[in-house]
């Protein structure tokens, strides 16, 4: 309360001066000043798949965004760009939940703790070990593809795609020799 008289006769602008000059308080004041303003806007959306109250977080999240990114030299008083910042926030939000970007974290199903104990306890990698690796062998395919004459490349793709050297040879309209020829450099340089 003693912090609130600080800033007694403050228009909003100069709040938002003296946020932006460190001062937590004046944010304070000018969050809850416009709570209102975002519990109405709020009250005119509809979140698919949330609840009210969720609407009011990406409201106040866009309150948030007019206090950090309002510029006093502009011609907007901060009310107009608050009240533009809270409702662009809740629409980017319905509209995200429309293309239904976290469906599978809202239908998800949870575990019993039996279910848990086991997913754990079968677990061979971690997740992060997972990636890394994927992330290695992506970067080791991407130095070898460098490497490769455009034959080479053409193989190694057919290869992976799960054809044998006979398959390959056919597809390239080349010998067998050719194809394990080709293998055995590619092998080469991949070392």
């Amino acid at each position: 309360m003693m912090t609130d008289r600080l800033f007694d006769g403050l228009s909003d602008e100069e709040l938002v001066a003296c946020y932006h000059e460190g001062s937590q308080d004046a944010a304070g004041i000018l969050m809850k000043k416009y709570k209102p303003l975002v519990l109405r806007i709020s009250g005119q959306r509809f979140l698919a798949g949330g609840d009210r109250d969720d609407l009011i977080q990406e409201g106040m999240i866009g309150l948030f965004h007019a206090l950090r990114d309002y510029d006093c030299e502009k011609q907007a008083s901060f009310a107009t760009f608050a009240a533009l910042c809270i409702d662009r926030q809740m629409l980017n939000a319905i509209e995200a939940a429309g293309r239904g970007k976290n469906r599978p974290l809202n239908d998800a199903v949870g575990l019993t703790d039996d279910e848990w104990d086991y997913a754990v306890k079968n677990v061979r990698e971690s997740p992060e070990k997972i990636v890394i690796e994927r992330e290695r062998r992506h970067e080791r395919l991407e130095r070898l593809r460098e490497r490769l004459s455009p034959f080479e490349r053409q193989v190694l793709v057919l290869y992976l795609s799960g054809m044998d050297y006979r398959e390959i040879a056919e597809r390239l309209g080349k010998p067998p020799k050719s194809v394990d020829n080709a293998f055995q450099r590619i092998r080469r340089k991949g070392e």
